[in-house]
């Protein structure tokens, strides 16, 4: 009989403690959960709200295996993570296994080092039911929620659609977002600014108008008046400043700084961290905590002071601002300080640097910095000007790390790194003055890093749910991440040279932005359908406040199923009664005008495969027509004449072989169809103005590729092929694709069907690999 099983969540973490622990102990892996409400049922008895849980056909086999291990062992060390959904499943093993109390320990760690594993042995505690109960109730509600309001979205919106509690909420702030930036109307201004000589040293001094002047008349008299006039210093003003350093790491901090730093998105800096975390490398990654340990601040210290000296230490414990703090004790920060670098994947290095140098940053010193105001005054205006400067006392922690700006915070270009010597009453050269036209920019759209930092000010979601969130929002086709082009218009600068003033026009765009999340029509109007008919679930103060319900169950203050109760009993005829709704329009529709050629109405609305333009009605004895919207086209903004260009298509090229071809447009843009086989359009290629030798070339280039693709198949064997792919040639087979091995993709064009027939045999024959639970498995609503 073996003495001791742990089981952790993931095979690379059973990995890493193995090494920690002695013969004495077996370390296997749940890969997740091995449980979770069925799938295609609602699986909650709504008299008592307890979940009906199955376990998956995909785990049968782990779970049998660990029951078998379970048994033969003294005692069983459940080991899963310390956050809440850490913890059901911990609850999970306890029930499946058929654990006894007796026989069954809880450990939990935040860091997978062997004092951390070795300290949990010594420590170990019973499985926390208010901390599963707190996990089950935003299962069971979100359940509640997703299963009750997605087929009311099924009949109202479009088939196939699905709801989530904080999903809606998150889209949400997308689309008021854009509302915002629909409504802004961009200003234009002139700012001034100007160079000046210090006629001792012949130095130069950039400085900023404290005005901005409306008009270009404006400005032009504001450079007539400087002219002849004097510019003299009317005050030097010199204080010094400090920086402090930020905190270390929670878990919307570090995605956020991984997106702005490293360009990673909220997914990949939560994938690369559990990497790192399993592999004992930092702390646990999901914790909404700023509080360092007392071992992990002694470390740094140690090292700051053993690589820059005792001078830049200034040892620190910051305070969690976050209200609901409550996932895991410590900031995310690496395991063992004096490890400046790691072995791993480029982009696993890249993220650690950056934790290592947040971390020793928070405990260095404050960065002393001097700040000097120069005013320049003219003695023909009342407006003065204002030049900057900025210098570098004692670094400080800016020696390791410097926090990202955000976004739209306007760089200075008028700052410079240092003055030169000046005295207040001293006379200064004019040698130009600019006053360049700028116009007022709306506000930026999200980004992942601000849409965490948001629903983080909100109180929405915790550390475990914005990665999920926003992947899930983004699946669901409610909101793409993508870029804008912006809006092109015409900048003036004028300016002031010796005693001639020129003006220079040139074309700039504004607004532009990339990588952001942008609502689709289908997101828009599901979230107005949601705001109009559930106003509760899409209140921000109402997700947030079921969050903190959620902490006062983990806390042992509030039953759970009370909660949920209290929730459905107001929640369930309200869905009733939407579904029963009978209404003129189908949600979301929006009538642009008339037809002048038909006379008929126009509409936009949400077809089966999305946005589409409709000319006449249900009701007609004429069938309606039908035209899928352009990719960028919007329903809230589309124009009468916009969509009754979608019409133009199809239209007839002429003929090639003696077939027609025909120019088209469909769900994913505009095609050729010759033949009855389609040819996409290259972006950037009208289909309005398309010719038929352009079309004819289309056609023959798409001929020429599928040959290339197709390299070989066998008339005995009609279903086998040889085909050539992104990665090289492969065989396909019964629907299943098989990787030919390096020596026989060089021949693939030679291969026998023997040969063939034989690579399939050995790799239908290999044991499938086992396919690793996510942590996100039970948080897809």
């Amino acid at each position: 009989m073996q003495k001791n099983l742990v089981i952790v969540e993931s095979p690379a973490k059973a990995k890493t403690i193995e090494k920690f622990l002695g013969s004495d102990y077996k370390v296997l892996s749940s890969y997740g959960h091995i449980r979770d409400l069925k799938k295609k049922e609602f699986s909650i008895d709504t008299n008592t709200f307890t979940p009906e849980y199955e376990i998956p056909d995909e785990k049968a086999k782990l779970v049998n295996e660990l029951k078998s291990q379970a048994e033969k062992a003294e005692t069983v060390w459940l080991a899963s993570d310390e956050d809440r959904e850490g913890e059901a499943i911990s609850w999970h093993l306890y029930e499946v296994l058929n654990l006894k109390p007796e026989h069954t320990k809880r450990i939990v760690f935040h860091e997978i080092t062997k004092p951390a594993i070795l300290s949990a042995i010594e420590h170990p505690r019973q499985i926390d039911l208010n901390l599963v109960n707190a996990q089950q109730a935003r299962r069971v509600l979100d359940r509640i929620v997703g299963f009750k309001l997605s087929p009311v979205l099924w009949k109202k919106v479009k088939p196939a659609l699905s709801a989530g509690r904080v999903q809606s909420v998150a889209v949400r702030l997308i689309v008021e977002k854009e509302r915002e930036i629909q409504q802004f109307k961009s200003e234009a201004n002139y700012r001034v600014t100007a160079l000046f000589e210090v006629p001792e040293s012949k130095t130069e001094i950039k400085a900023e108008l404290s005005q901005r002047f409306k008009t270009k008349e404006e400005a032009m008299a504001f450079l007539e008046s400087c002219k002849q006039a004097a510019f003299r210093i009317d005050d030097i003003a010199t204080r010094p400043q400090k920086r402090t350093p930020s905190a270390p790491f929670t878990t919307s901090t570090l995605q956020q700084e991984a997106a702005h730093k490293l360009g990673f998105t909220v997914a990949q800096t939560m994938m690369i961290a559990q990497k790192l975390y399993e592999s004992g490398k930092i702390t646990y990654m999901r914790t909404d905590s700023v509080n360092l340990s007392s071992l992990c601040i002694n470390a740094c210290i140690q090292v700051i002071t053993d690589s820059m000296g005792s001078q830049y230490v200034k040892s620190r414990q910051f305070q969690t601002k976050s209200k609901g703090a409550q996932e895991a004790h410590e900031a995310i920060r690496p395991t063992y300080m004096d490890q400046t670098e790691i072995d791993g994947t480029p982009q696993e290095k890249r993220l650690y640097d950056l934790i290592w140098k947040r971390t020793i940053a928070s405990q260095m010193a404050d960065a002393e910095l001097e700040k000097t105001t120069v005013s320049i005054q003219s003695d023909k205006s009342q407006y003065t000007f204002v030049a900057t400067g900025e210098v570098i006392k004692f670094d400080g922690f800016l020696k390791v790390y410097r926090e990202t700006r955000d976004e739209d915070a306007e760089a200075n270009d008028t700052e410079s790194g240092l003055l030169p010597p000046l005295s207040i009453g001293e006379t200064l050269n004019r040698k130009e003055v600019t006053a360049t036209q700028r116009f007022s920019q709306h506000p930026p759209r999200y980004n992942e890093a601000s849409l965490v930092k948001k629903l983080e000010e909100l109180g929405i979601g915790r550390p475990s749910t914005y990665a999920p969130t926003i992947s899930t929002i983004q699946q669901r086709e409610y909101v793409t991440k993508g870029d804008k082009s912006g809006e092109e218009k015409e900048q003036t600068t004028l300016m002031l040279k010796q005693d001639q003033i020129s003006e220079t026009t040139k074309q700039t765009i504004i607004g532009a932005e990339r990588n952001k999340l942008i609502p689709t029509d289908v997101g828009i109007v599901v979230n107005d359908f949601l705001l109009q008919f559930f106003p509760e679930i899409m209140d921000y103060n109402f997700t947030a406040e079921v969050e903190k319900r959620f902490d006062e169950v983990a806390e042992g203050k509030t039953e759970w199923t009370k909660l949920m109760q209290d929730f459905y009993q107001e929640f369930s005829p309200l869905v009733e009664k939407t579904l029963n709704v009978k209404s003129e329009h189908k949600v979301g529709e929006r009538e642009l005008g008339t037809d002048p050629k038909s006379g008929k109405p126009v509409f936009v609305k949400i077809g089966r495969f999305g946005p589409v333009v409709q000319i006449g009605s249900a009701d007609d004895k004429e069938k309606p027509r039908f035209a899928q919207m352009k990719q960028g086209q919007s329903m809230e903004t589309i124009t009468l004449e916009e969509a009754l260009d979608l019409f133009k298509l199809p239209r007839t090229l002429g003929e090639f072989e003696g077939t027609e071809v025909s120019v088209g447009a469909g769900r994913f843009g505009p095609y050729i169809l010759h033949d009855k086989k389609y040819v996409s359009i290259p972006a950037g290629k009208d289909p309005l103005s398309i010719t038929l030798d352009e079309a004819v070339t289309l056609i023959q280039e798409k001929r020429k590729a599928e040959e290339e693709r197709h390299l070989k198949t066998f008339t005995e064997e009609p279903e086998l092929e040889i085909l050539n792919g992104r990665y090289g040639p492969y065989l396909a087979y019964k629907g299943k694709n098989y990787r030919l091995p390096k020596n026989l993709a060089e021949k693939a064009r030679d291969l026998s069907l023997e040969e063939c027939l034989e690579v399939i045999k050995e790799q239908d024959e290999k044991p499938a690999k086992t396919t690793r639970s996510k942590r996100t498995y039970t948080k897809k609503k």
